[in-house]
């Protein structure tokens, strides 16, 4: 085959491999959030789970990799699950993980599974069990855990005791899913809890995940790492032990800032996914999910913008010549094995992603292509009158 042959066949596989990529976006981005200190308002903002629904459907639509939307519980709460299921299918989407919430109601102010009052663990217990009722009814196979719990001030209460409660409240969630359910496990470094987090690092949730067995496995979410953090490092690591269960894709300047994915370190997006690549996690079993609040952009193109991306970053780490790579690494070369990343980093994979969407039926520009669209002008003056949704703050 010619050079120029070869390729044509490469750009081809790498076509193949993006054509199947999945990215999930999550309901609450389609809402009103922000900061702590102001959400801002925008129009034409959904004022139900339907509506939310149907801008994730945008989305996918102009995308064509995002089928499914993750809900959060209470803030999507129906009547009818199996409704808004439906409605979804209708839409040309599916329901995705859903996500639990043990963190805004006042009786969590000392914490949920691990607070020292039986009553409010019982309490919290009650609702991940309720979640899981909420996944047989819409479909769902996968349960989102991220707990605010923790303690603001040293001998405020007992670490281990706390460790044991979280176990226990695990175990139960863990007996409760069914044939083919599994739990992803979020840790956080720090907030709302100062002094100590009773999930803080991927060492603690990769701790509890192993003790209860293969439904049980590890969420990383990019913006809940202290500065400088190695994240591909614990991406690889747990793929080799088959625990990365997913992502949480945003991005962070100083803390979990909840900003568009690669907008403040594309690099770093790249670094991760290579190692996803490398790792044998690009399956259908990593979930690649959105975690995102946009307080001053607008919401379908924040998650439009999102979903593109990462698909960038997914082209530039599928152009790495992993045997370049590997020979310059068993050599030594430490020059030739970082250019063989850069090379693939500084590639403009953009008129590759253009054509791939085309040969998709799609607009080679998803961006321009949704602002023709015209949506959002329709539900700007539809949607009048109501409660906008948002995340309770």
């Amino acid at each position: 085959m010619t050079e120029s042959g070869q390729r044509e066949s490469g750009k081809a596989l790498i076509k193949e491999e993006l054509r199947r990529q999945r990215i999930e976006t999550p309901s609450w981005a389609y809402g009103n959030s922000g900061t702590r200190f102001k959400v801002f308002a925008q129009q034409g903002v959904p004022r139900d789970p339907y509506e939310k629904l149907a801008d994730a459907a945008q989305v996918h639509r102009h995308t064509g990799v995002a089928p499914t939307v993750a809900l959060h519980i209470p803030w999507d709460k129906v009547d009818d699950y199996a409704d808004l299921a439906r409605h979804a299918s209708e839409l040309g989407v599916a329901i995705g993980a859903i996500n639990s919430n043990v963190f805004q109601d006042d009786d969590y102010k000392l914490g949920s599974v691990t607070h020292p009052d039986p009553a409010v663990r019982k309490k919290a217990l009650g609702h991940l069990l309720e979640c899981v009722d909420i996944m047989d009814q819409t479909g769902s196979d996968t349960l989102k855990l991220w707990f605010s719990d923790g303690t603001n001030y040293p001998g405020q209460d007992d670490i281990r005791a706390r460790q044991d409660r979280l176990a226990e409240a695990l175990a139960a969630v863990y007996e409760r899913l069914g044939e083919g359910q599994r739990f992803l496990l979020e840790y956080k470094l720090f907030e709302p809890a100062f002094y100590m987090t009773d999930l803080p690092d991927w060492g603690a949730a990769y701790a509890h995940c192993l003790k209860l067995g293969p439904k049980a496995q590890v969420v990383v979410d990019t913006g809940h790492h202290a500065p400088g953090t190695n994240i591909e490092f614990i991406v690889a690591f747990l793929l080799r032990e088959g625990k990365l269960g997913g992502f949480d894709f945003n991005s962070r300047f100083y803390a979990d800032d909840d900003l568009m994915v690669g907008a403040a370190d594309p690099f770093q997006l790249f670094r991760i996914m290579y190692e996803v690549i490398r790792g044998g996690g690009y399956t259908g079993e990593t979930a690649f999910m959105l975690d995102q609040c946009h307080n001053i952009e607008p919401k379908i193109p924040g998650q439009i913008r999102s979903v593109m991306n990462v698909q960038e970053a997914t082209a530039k780490a599928l152009l790495v010549d992993r045997d370049a790579l590997a020979a310059a690494q068993r050599e030594g070369d430490v020059l030739g094995a970082n250019a063989a990343l850069m090379d693939a980093y500084n590639t403009d994979v953009r008129p590759l992603l253009a054509e791939l969407r085309e040969e998709m039926g799609l607009d080679p520009d998803p961006m321009a292509a949704y602002a023709r669209s015209g949506y959002f002008e329709k539900i700007a003056a539809e949607r009048v009158g109501g409660a906008q949704a948002g995340w309770g703050a």
